[in-house]
């Protein structure tokens, strides 16, 4: 699971949140920790936190968390809310509209100032608010307001035969969005492409390994891309999917799943190069049985097979580069083409890391080398 960006939200005099690196469910376990450091640092996601998490900061023991509590809060209360807006600015306007308890007056300047697009996601936004985004100009709107667990049965029905197939395909999808982490799980697979490589974090609540399983079984693609993107999805599954029809299902599979069989990982490798730098980083990733790319128009492909141990014969004069210094560096190289590459610059270092080299070859190598470094003293004359 890729995750490294951040998540925190801005906020006057706070800097960032914590990072995405952490699971969501720490920051949310926070709020029951002993320290009254890190309960107070709970406070800070108010809005995420289960009811009964929020009763107990309000009436914690340590008058500072309770303190922290009540600052807190205001991000579900309409009241408090609107006098704050202008402290946040125009950077920090989309997590009000998107994530708090909006008045009225707040409603209706998401709509003057064009900031739908939070207010569509906002789980707060009033029913009559809904509505309106339900028959926004803007597909990508209703396209957001189709799977909406709160979506009346009427508004649901009338997005089906939205002139938009994207917004007909949500309002498929709307069965499979009864909880807001459902349709956070949805939400962040729809509208990415094949080769996106935003990171899939850890949603806290997270669905049902139920629901991601129905999610494998369903006849929509996107359905079958939000399951190949959970890592605890059966080995059975797992099998399924990693012979999809769909593409963009075997490449999530691949990206996401520890379990994604070897061959899709090098078909993905093959086939999206945007995905190539972290395939590499997997545990299972195939470093044998790639020789027959060695003729692959694509260097990097190429450069993959040239480091193959069950490859005949390396190419170690392939016009590509890295394909060059990767045959220099492959362990089934000819004892005699391993000495022409160490007499050669451009494959030299590729060749002397090669672990064929034999022994007393290494040992003068290394000698030569502490040989050729100049002592202290003479470098100082220079």
């Amino acid at each position: 699971m890729r995750t490294g960006r951040y998540q925190g939200r801005w906020r006057p005099g706070r800097g960032v949140g914590l990072p995405l690196r952490l699971p969501l469910s720490f920051r949310h376990s926070l709020a029951d920790r002993e320290h009254p450091g890190l309960r107070i640092r709970a406070t800070w996601s108010w809005e995420s936190l289960t009811p009964a998490q929020r009763m107990r900061l309000l009436d914690d023991p340590d008058p500072a968390v309770r303190e922290a509590a009540r600052d807190g809060s205001w991000v579900l209360d309409p009241e408090r809310v609107e006098p704050k807006l202008p402290s946040y600015g125009l950077r920090g306007k989309p997590f009000v509209f998107g994530t708090c308890a909006l008045s009225p007056a707040l409603v209706e300047q998401c709509f003057a100032d064009g900031m739908v697009g939070p207010l569509a996601r906002n789980r707060h936004a009033p029913a009559h608010a809904v509505a309106r985004l339900a028959r926004h100009p803007e597909a990508g709107i209703r396209a957001l307001v189709a799977t909406r667990p709160d979506l009346g049965p009427d508004l649901a029905a009338e997005l089906t035969k939205d002139p938009d197939d994207d917004v007909r395909m949500c309002a498929r999808l709307h069965p499979f969005s009864r909880t807001w982490a459902e349709y956070d799980m949805l939400h962040r697979i729809i509208g990415h492409g094949p080769d996106c490589t935003c990171p899939i974090t850890e949603p806290d609540p997270q669905p049902s390994p139920d629901w991601f399983a129905a999610c494998a079984a369903s006849g929509e693609p996107v359905l079958r891309r939000v399951a190949a993107s959970w890592p605890g999805l059966s080995a059975e599954l797992v099998g399924a999917l990693a012979r999809d029809e769909d593409e963009g299902v075997r490449i999530r599979l691949a990206c996401h799943h520890p379990l994604a069989p070897p061959r899709l990982l090098l078909d993905v490798f093959v086939t999206r190069p945007a995905h190539r730098p972290y395939l590499l980083t997997l545990p299972a990733f195939p470093r044998t049985g790639t020789s027959h790319l060695v003729g692959h128009p694509d260097p990097q492909v190429r450069a993959l097979a040239a480091s193959d141990p069950a490859l005949l014969d390396p190419p170690v004069e392939d016009p590509g580069e890295s394909v060059r210094q990767a045959a220099a560096a492959n362990p089934g190289l000819a004892s005699d083409a391993l000495e022409s590459l160490l007499a050669n610059p451009r494959t030299a270092e590729d060749a002397a890391a090669n672990p064929s080299l034999p022994v007393p070859r290494m040992h003068a190598l290394i000698d030569r080398c502490l040989n050729d470094v100049p002592t202290l003293s003479t470098a100082a004359q220079h």
